[in-house]
């Protein structure tokens, strides 16, 4: 049997605003049409429950709002608010069924079969849902029920947070519902209280046939409706790949360090949207309003997913730092790219890895220091150029897998190939020197006899390399070992094109 839960957040465009600022949850607010042509009344669209105790209702103008209500906070309604907490309330309510249904503005179906081996009975399951919503900053109430629809209505009338309607009791609990929990067309709704019809229970006593001869498909929805029957076909819904939450500012900010606590606002909404799925995000952008009309926008790589407040908080000051905006900054949105990680076991041959906020930190100071595209990890290129490499993005090292002759890094043990007395092991290391400094080398013929005027003992050499001869980059050089008279063993370069020598290196 299906079995469906729905989640209610009533008054939903006040507690988008609420969620954005906490503080207001305690006070009379009402959402107001900031955006009336110039000349007409501004009228409220939402209010809160403390608000409406007052007599605050929508369509009503600010005016007379304020005077039942005197004590009364007004904001304006702004769309990124509601979208942002309509996503949020998806997400919560996806962390717990992978079915879920969109509808509309503070309203989400969950489809909670074989959720009872997971959570528990239908109760829990509510409890849990009220939980997710709540961690994203809603209050919501859950009805459950074998219906939508008479789980939506059991959310809307309930007094507690959560209702569970027994199977086959739905249409005893709809019968005392009014005929507006329906969300009937206007012209439906009037033919229906003409006929007397204004709750549940008084539509559903009504004659299907009748229904069907004089109002056609639409009475015959509306009577299945009543009778906590749903026909209308289940829609799941899918999270966008980006998620983001954005903040309007009434005032222009011109420094980052105003900037930043705007920025914290709106990164702990984000965080705490990924921590309610237990989520991380991997990638950041953040897209500034100016002054000026025009936007903004910057894109953060994260070297290690995460979803704390503090160190993506730093990555995006920093870059700002570097990047700053041309001109004072009047919207902040900010979007993550959430991904899910998998826990695992650090390798047994390798050091401990660091903490990923203090590794990431690290990074981006580092990268304001030095510059982004002087740090990463080098890479050899394929190619015989000495000191032929690219920098690529940092990542964690990955363990090798060990062989059955070989240690965790594929070197052999000494137990393995342990030294003896009669195979004693001389090794030479070469020191370079970075970048290869300039020396004064006299010649004779093509061998070295003096560096810098330090005679030439003995030399060994020439090792020739070339390459990219087909390109405006060839090169072309000859390598030389000399020990020279005081002794020092040394690695000489010369380059065949220019025909300049250099110290590449020491022998130590």
């Amino acid at each position: 049997m299906s079995r469906f839960g729905c989640v209610l957040v009533e008054h939903f465009d006040a507690a988008a605003v609420e969620r954005c600022e906490p503080a207001l949850r305690e006070s009379p607010l009402a959402i107001i049409n900031a955006s009336a042509p110039t000349g007409k009344i501004k009228t409220v669209l939402e209010a809160n429950a403390e608000a409406r105790e007052q007599g605050v209702r929508p369509g009503m103008t600010e005016t007379e709002a304020r005077a039942r209500c005197p004590m009364l906070v007004t904001r304006p309604w702004v769309e990124e608010y509601v979208v942002a907490a309509r996503d949020a309330l998806l997400e919560a309510a996806l962390a717990v069924s992978p079915r879920i249904e969109d509808g509309g503005a503070g309203l989400v179906y969950v489809d909670t079969v074989g959720l009872e081996r997971l959570i528990g009975d239908p109760a829990s399951i509510g409890r849990r849902l009220v939980h997710q919503a709540r961690a994203v900053g809603l209050p919501a109430r859950v009805g459950l029920a074998v219906s939508r629809t008479a789980a939506r209505v059991a959310a809307a009338r309930a007094t507690g947070a959560v209702t569970v309607i027994p199977p086959g009791r739905e249409r005893a609990a709809l019968a005392r519902a009014p005929l507006a929990a329906l969300d009937l067309t206007p012209d439906l709704a009037a033919t229906l209280a003409r006929w007397g019809a204004r709750t549940l229970g008084e539509l559903a006593a009504l004659p299907r046939d009748g229904l069907a001869m004089r109002l056609g498909p639409a009475g015959l929805r509306a009577h299945d409706l009543a009778l906590g029957l749903d026909r209308d076909p289940f829609r799941p819904w899918t999270p966008p790949p980006f998620w983001e939450e954005a903040q309007g500012l009434e005032w222009e900010i011109d420094s980052i360090g105003a900037l930043a606590l705007v920025l914290e606002t709106v990164l702990e909404r984000l965080g705490q949207r990924l921590a309610a799925v237990a989520l991380t995000a991997d990638a950041l952008e953040v897209r500034l309003g100016l002054a000026s009309g025009g936007y903004h926008a910057r894109a953060v790589s994260l070297a290690y997913p995460m979803g704390e407040v503090k160190p993506m908080l730093t990555l995006l000051v920093l870059d700002l730092e570097a990047h700053p905006p041309q001109a004072p900054v009047t919207r902040v949105a900010v979007s993550a790219h959430p991904i899910r990680t998998s826990a695992g076991q650090g390798g047994l041959w390798q050091p401990p890895a660091p903490v990923p906020r203090d590794l990431v930190s690290m990074l981006a100071r580092l990268a304001a220091l030095v510059g982004a595209e002087n740090l990463g990890s080098p890479v050899l290129g394929d190619s015989h150029r000495p000191d032929d490499f690219t920098m690529l993005a940092f990542s964690p090292p990955v363990e090798l897998e060990p062989s059955d002759h070989r240690g965790p890094r594929g070197w052999r043990s000494p137990r393995q190939n342990p030294a003896t007395p009669d195979e004693p092991e001389h090794r030479l290391a070469l020191r370079r020197t970075r970048p290869a400094s300039r020396v004064d080398v006299e010649t004779a013929g093509e061998r070295p006899a003096r560096v810098d005027a330090r005679h030439v003992v003995a030399c060994a050499g020439p090792w020739r390399a070339s390459g990219e001869w087909w390109d405006a980059e060839a090169w072309a050089r000859d390598e030389w070992d000399v020990v020279l008279g005081d002794g020092a063993l040394c690695r000489l370069a010369r380059d065949r094109l220019t025909g300049h020598w250099y110290l590449d290196g020491v022998y130590d």
